[in-house]
């Protein structure tokens, strides 16, 4: 196994720990500090598997699929964890999510095809809103932050509009495909 695929794991295996600290109040406040670093150290991994991937081209079928999947595993489970915390409305992780459910299967459908769907400057925009999103809402420093957040949420949330309607225009071939 090489190493982006490794780094993939670990995203995963980092999940649960993330989800722990989130949660439970272990040692006093420190918890969310811990979730806080787990989260940005499981995003960094993101980052880093896709570049050694593409650098040295480690790119393989694993990594295509579970690469993404980490991705998804990670930012909904944070954002499943703000919502038990109060911090973030049901309705914007249902609509996140949806996006992600909605952009999967139409992607496998694609690929199925033989049609495989890059991702757009939209979608990185997206996933770039979300993740300074939830590391705002974990550090949940208050004051004028809590402005900035609120406004993170939106952006987070229109962007992943945007982002689903760009792919499926960009993309409307799909739709015509007979099986």
């Amino acid at each position: 196994m090489n190493t982006p695929n490794k780094l993939t794991l670990l995203r995963i295996i980092m999940i649960p720990f993330f989800v722990l600290f989130m949660l439970v109040p272990i040692g006093g406040d420190s918890h969310k500090w811990i979730a806080l670093v787990i989260f940005i150290v499981a995003s960094l991994t993101d980052l880093l598997d896709g570049y050694l991937a593409r650098r040295d081209n480690l790119v393989t079928n694993f990594g295509k699929f579970m690469d993404p999947l980490a991705d998804k595993l990670l930012v909904c489970s944070a954002m499943i964890c703000l919502i038990e915390l109060g911090k973030l409305p049901s309705w914007v992780v249902i609509i996140i999510i949806s996006r992600e459910f909605i952009i999967s299967g139409f992607r496998l459908v694609a690929s199925d095809n033989g049609i495989v769907i890059a991702a757009s400057w939209w979608g990185k925009l997206k996933t770039v809103s979300q993740m300074m999103m939830i590391i705002l809402l974990i550090a949940d420093f208050g004051g004028a932050f809590s402005v900035i957040e609120t406004i993170l949420i939106v952006i987070a949330t229109i962007l992943t509009v945007i982002s689903l309607v760009d792919y499926l225009a960009k993309n409307k071939q799909v739709f015509n495909m007979q099986d």
